[in-house]
């Protein structure tokens, strides 16, 4: 399919989807963030979006985060394929993220849940294969977790999402998956509460005419308390961030990461959360084929 020219309209929380596809595309470029992203330098070629003048060009911070943020999540996964070769990932939000193809094993099963204009858009740069395709539905719609084969493993990730939704929601969204999911677990990130609130009031400056979408929420240590006490949760813990490149994310992160009464300050806040191996009474779990 010719793809050349292609110029997705998107806004609000939609365009994070193509600012961290951008960023991560500058962190594959930078030998010193040991990210090798080919799919996302070939998305960045093909679309006809104007990234350098909606996102600037003084963008190595950000990149040296999403590499960072990408080599968290591809650990997770690859620790769960180990155990679980063929195994289903659910990726929550997915919007053009390329994860797949930088830890596909042969055997998963990759399933990204997504509203229709990112899910259509995905669909087009990213044809859906055999074991990996795209569900157009609401996170908070239970519908796509019928569509999950759970009789392998499933991980579920929501990378750069849960931030975007109310906390109520995300609260609910916790008890479907670990009623659905027993024995399953899911990884996710947030900014500090002090972040969230910094955008919420747009004090942040990003390069060129970029502002992120508002973010209802950040984690804080009662946060992590409620995630605890949520019927099916059996364990909600820190997911360490990796050491990145140059003085802040690699240095500066990973001391803030690993002192307890820093991490809920640092920059990127990973929480696997693990659900029971019993289902949650009354609740149906995923279909096993």
């Amino acid at each position: 399919m010719e793809l050349s020219g292609l110029e997705p309209v998107m806004d609000g929380v939609g365009e994070t989807a193509l600012w961290t596809l951008y960023h991560r595309s500058l962190a594959a470029r930078d030998p010193a963030c040991g990210l090798t992203d080919p799919k996302a330098l070939e998305l960045v070629q093909t679309l006809g979006h104007p990234f350098t003048r909606r996102f600037g060009t003084d963008n190595r911070g950000w990149a040296r985060g999403m590499a960072v943020r990408a080599h968290c999540y591809d650990r997770e996964v690859r620790a769960f394929l180990a155990r679980h070769p063929r195994g289903t990932v659910v990726c929550l939000g997915e919007g053009l993220e390329t994860q797949f193809w930088r830890v596909d094993n042969g055997m998963v099963q990759w399933l990204g849940v997504e509203l229709a204009e990112p899910a259509a858009l995905r669909r087009r740069l990213l044809p859906d294969t055999d074991r990996r395709r795209t569900v157009t539905c609401s996170l908070s719609d239970e519908r796509w977790m019928r569509e999950v084969d759970a009789s392998h493993g499933v991980l579920v990730l929501a990378q750069g999402v849960l931030m975007y939704m109310a906390w109520e929601r995300v609260r609910a969204l916790v008890q479907a998956c670990a009623a659905r999911f027993p024995g399953a677990g899911l990884v996710f990130d947030t900014p500090p509460s002090w972040f969230t609130a910094g955008a919420v009031q747009s004090r942040f400056r990003y390069p060129a005419r970029y502002r992120p979408p508002p973010m209802p929420w950040g984690m804080t240590p009662a946060r992590l308390r409620e995630l605890r006490a949520c019927p099916g949760v059996t364990a909600a813990l820190q997911v360490p961030v990796p050491r990145g490149t140059g003085l802040w994310w690699g240095r500066a992160v990973p001391v803030v990461d690993r002192v307890p009464v820093l991490r809920s300050y640092g920059p990127l806040f990973v929480t696997r959360l693990i659900f029971e191996r019993v289902p949650c009474p009354g609740r149906p779990s995923a279909r096993h084929s």
